[in-house]
């Protein structure tokens, strides 16, 4: 499930660069870090998620 996430994100983050998504909070193409933020914080819960659902 981490990996489908990641590949989203990224490809979130290159179509923030190119051409911002418009969304508020990310209407400049300098906001693709916000990307990266939810990327981390989304991932991270996945992964701890996944470390308890396989005890």
């Amino acid at each position: 499930m981490t990996k489908p996430i990641a590949v989203l994100l990224i490809l979130a983050m290159l179509v923030q660069i190119i051409k911002p998504l418009n969304l508020p909070g990310l209407r400049r193409r300098s906001d693709f870090w916000r990307l990266a933020v939810v990327a981390f914080a989304v991932w991270s819960i996945a992964l701890i998620l996944r470390e308890f659902t396989t005890l």
